[in-house]
């Protein structure tokens, strides 16, 4: 196999530079099988109640009885933003009929926005500090630990055809394994339009169940000409065509009225207006998942999905579960259960101190959700408005505030998530020391002797700064049962045992510091 190699700095340049096809019409949005049944369903609603029951019925029996199979189709360096201005209609047109979901990337020191830590995270389902992968050396991957998904699909059930072709060769040698049935690095000389043809081949003449499709020509736009160029636009709409392509194969398909395709469409990282990428600007960070299929309500847009969760939806699809054991980040996406933050999301609002981020940018509220309540009897005056005591915050908004100081390591956090920075509220002028409680509601736990508590952190200290989870069982004085003195960066668990004759269980998060880092709690947990 014939390989061509990327840095972080130069484009992969093709032997054969490609022009834009021609745009293939698509014939529906989406996959044509799933959109008649949401027809159907939407017509059964019409006629009353009852009928709209049978109709669900229907449709999950439906897509039940067909065979499960998966397509995800990469594209390198492309940003969903424009892929909106461009108007590639046929994915326009995944869109349309299906899930549509920003989501962002980490930065060094985790890893650089480069291809190598961007198409591993996507195959693994795990962030790079678990997989390893740092940039596009691949110096010590963690494959053996986090193995990519197709590799998983074979363990699981080896009569399932898995296939991969990219047209970036480390991606077929390296971080698929050799479990994968077919893994294919396309020659140099045929780029995109050879890794099209192979894709397009297997899908009409085999009978693959997990298919993986990278093409490259995007990012090499990004590289040279910009992400604000023309030419990456005309790139776009060239890869748009060969999306298409592979589509066709599949409603082509012999057997297509008998599965049930998921087909997702993802990016390794953006690209600098001006080109490049593998620094921490926001458009380098940027990335997206689109998902078609019969789990995926037409036109849906989601706020908390993350490029991990691309690989345990296409094992759910499947019917493999995910062993907690392997230690995956990601979720599968109709699993994703918004949080009481994520609520707060309507609500947010723009800058007030800050003077990096845009004005246009809807990001935080120092409101609490309904429930929940910020104690500040204890916090100093002055400082920054934003960030004054806990605040309910995103990632673009928190990140903006100031790029570099390990904020875009809080890749763990969905969504609206609630935030403690005494480091941002100290950039004007205060008095006293940063002192603020996130309070929750009151959870009841009559009956039990011990009650679970899960919650998602983000953690780093400095000098005297201090991160204390509290219990208050029935209104009574608060009882530390945890406390943070290092960096911390995942999901926790707490086993608190009930006192006797206790019914009701309230935590408190509190964080005390003068102008130190941070703390982040999101997606909490009770019972």
């Amino acid at each position: 196999m014939t390989t061509h190699q990327e840095d972080d700095v130069n484009a992969r340049t093709p032997a054969v530079q490609q022009t834009p096809a021609t745009p293939q019409t698509p014939a529906a949005p989406g996959l044509s099988r799933r959109g008649l049944l949401l027809g159907t369903a939407a017509a059964a609603l019409a006629a009353g109640p009852l009928a709209a029951t049978a109709a669900r019925a229907a449709t999950a029996a439906a897509a039940a009885a067909r065979t499960p199979k998966v397509l995800v189709i990469g594209l390198d360096g492309t940003m969903l933003t424009r892929i909106k201005d461009s108007g590639a209609p046929n994915l326009a047109a995944l869109m349309a009929g299906g899930l549509t979901a920003a989501s962002s990337l980490y930065t060094s020191p985790m890893a650089g926005t480069s291809s190598g830590p961007g198409w591993s995270t996507i195959a693994t389902g795990v962030w790079p500090d678990k997989h390893n992968v740092r940039d596009n050396n691949f110096t010590a991957p963690a494959f053996a630990a986090y193995p990519d998904f197709l590799t998983r699909v074979e363990t699981a059930n080896p009569a399932l055809s898995t296939y991969v072709v990219a047209s970036w060769a480390p991606i077929a040698d390296t971080i698929y394994s050799g479990r994968v049935d077919t893994r294919v690095a396309t020659p140099s000389a045929e780029y995109d339009t050879g890794t099209t043809s192979r894709a397009v081949a297997r899908l009409r003449d085999g009978n693959p169940d997990a298919v993986f499709v990278q093409l490259d020509n995007v990012d090499h736009a990004g590289h040279s000409s910009g992400s604000a160029s023309q030419a990456y636009l005309d790139a776009i709409r060239g890869v748009d065509a060969q999306v298409g392509q592979i589509l066709t194969a599949v409603r082509g398909r012999a057997g297509y009225a008998q599965e049930d395709w998921l087909v997702m469409i993802t990016a390794d990282h953006g690209h600098t207006p001006t080109g490049g990428h593998g620094g921490s600007t926001w458009e380098e960070r940027q990335t997206f998942v689109i998902a078609n299929g019969s789990a995926f309500p037409a036109g849906s847009v989601r706020h908390d999905v993350r490029m991990v969760d691309l690989a345990p939806t296409a094992l759910a699809h499947l019917g493999i579960a995910a062993d907690p054991a392997w230690g995956l980040d990601g979720t599968p996406i109709p699993a994703l259960v918004p949080d009481d933050f994520d609520a707060l999301r309507p609500q947010l609002t723009g800058r007030v101190d800050e003077t990096g981020i845009p004005a246009g940018v809807l990001g935080f509220t120092r409101t609490a959700p309904t429930g929940w309540s910020v104690d500040n009897s204890a916090m100093g005056t002055g400082g920054v408005t934003e960030w004054r005591g806990w605040s309910f915050t995103t990632d673009e908004f928190w990140t903006k505030a100031q790029r570099d100081q390990n904020r875009e390591l809080n890749v763990r956090s969905r969504n609206v998530f609630a935030v403690a920075d005494s480091d941002e509220w100290a950039d004007k002028t205060f008095q006293g020391n940063y002192d603020s409680t996130l309070v929750s509601p009151e959870y009841s736990v009559a009956g039990r002797s011990s009650v679970p508590v899960a919650f998602t952190t983000f953690y780093r200290p400095e000098g005297v700064q201090t991160a204390r989870v509290l219990a208050v069982w029935d209104g009574g004085t608060p009882v530390e049962v945890k406390s943070y003195t290092a960096d911390t960066n995942g999901r926790q668990r707490l086993d608190l045992a009930v006192p006797a004759g206790a019914s009701r269980l309230r935590l408190r998060f509190r964080y005390t510091g003068s102008n130190n880092w941070y703390w982040v709690v999101d997606n909490v947990r009770v019972g």
